[in-house]
């Protein structure tokens, strides 16, 4: 999935925590094997291959998961899309860009993006790509669920306590051996050495998606490398959002989607969510948060 993941766990010993983390490594390796746009052999390579063609047979786990993206960009007005694959790469941020692209060239790049395009047949469990030369991508919610999957296998094994860390997104339950809770920090995205809060989680998942490495500057305005799939637009104003969900999946999710939707309509979205929790760091470096959040400021 091109992301580290640091796995911890809480057991009597080596011999027995390094078992763990080798079961955990093989159910993400096995995700990775089925999610992959990368590897041309995965269910959904074929889906994207099939694009405009016809529909393609896949596992009840994918055709679930893309059920469940579906239901999210729903959710989000569009704002979180997994057909943002297909989107043409106007924009770079390697620092080869010189100047802004063209209204046409911009909105051109999403023409083969939007998630009714997707259509599933449950009774098939088939997936098929509408338009041809789309593609669906998990950028946005594969290690997540990667997560997601690992931990639920290491709680069946017995693990009372651990963390997977999917290159940031953290997916936590039980407390630590000395029997405190586990505390996550937040990064501040103006200076992203420091944390600014810790975030106390014991069964949940801390998403953070941040636009402080990626961005370039036309008009002395900012635009960052998270891209609203139904524009093309980079989104600006948001330099970072952290959510808690229950699952990584859906925090990771909505991480990106609040980015899209800004930070009025992306509070307002999230406080009508039960069990879901938000924090927004603007561009200027003013917090906001959802309404049932408790974090202790550094």
């Amino acid at each position: 999935m091109g992301n580290r993941f640091d796995i911890t766990v809480v057991a009597s010993d080596s011999i027995q925590s390094n078992k763990y983390i080798s079961l955990a490594i093989d159910e993400i390796s096995r995700i990775e094997k089925l999610i992959s746009s990368w590897d041309a052999n995965s269910q959904t390579s074929d889906i994207n291959k099939n694009a405009g063609i016809k529909p393609v047979q896949v596992d009840k786990e994918l055709f679930e998961l893309i059920e469940r993206a579906i239901g999210i960009s729903k959710l989000t007005d569009g704002a979180f899309d997994i057909s943002y694959a297909g989107m043409d790469k106007v924009w770079k941020f390697d620092g080869s860009m010189s100047g802004m692209p063209s209204n046409e060239v911009i909105k051109a790049s999403v023409v083969k993006v939007g998630f009714k395009n997707i259509l599933l047949n449950k009774e098939g469990s088939t997936v098929f790509l509408k338009l041809e030369g789309m593609k669906i991508g998990f950028g946005a919610i594969g290690k997540g669920y990667a997560a997601d999957k690992a931990k639920s296998l290491l709680i069946k094994m017995g693990v009372s306590s651990g963390i997977i860390n999917a290159s940031g997104d953290m997916n936590i339950w039980g407390v630590q051996p000395d029997g405190k809770e586990w505390k996550v920090a937040i990064t501040n995205p103006l200076n992203k050495n420091n944390a600014f809060a810790l975030l106390p989680v014991n069964n949940g998942a801390l998403v953070t998606s941040g636009n402080y490495e990626k961005y370039v500057v036309f008009n002395n305005k900012r635009y960052t490398h998270i891209i609203d799939p139904r524009t093309g637009y980079p989104c600006s104003g948001i330099s970072s959002v952290s959510v808690f969900a229950p699952k990584a999946e859906l925090a990771d999710a909505l991480a990106t989607s609040v980015f899209v939707m800004g930070k009025e309509v992306g509070l307002n979205r999230i406080n009508q969510l039960p069990q879901i929790e938000c924090v927004i760091i603007d561009d200027q470096g003013k917090i906001y948060t959802s309404n049932n959040i408790e974090i202790d400021k550094l």
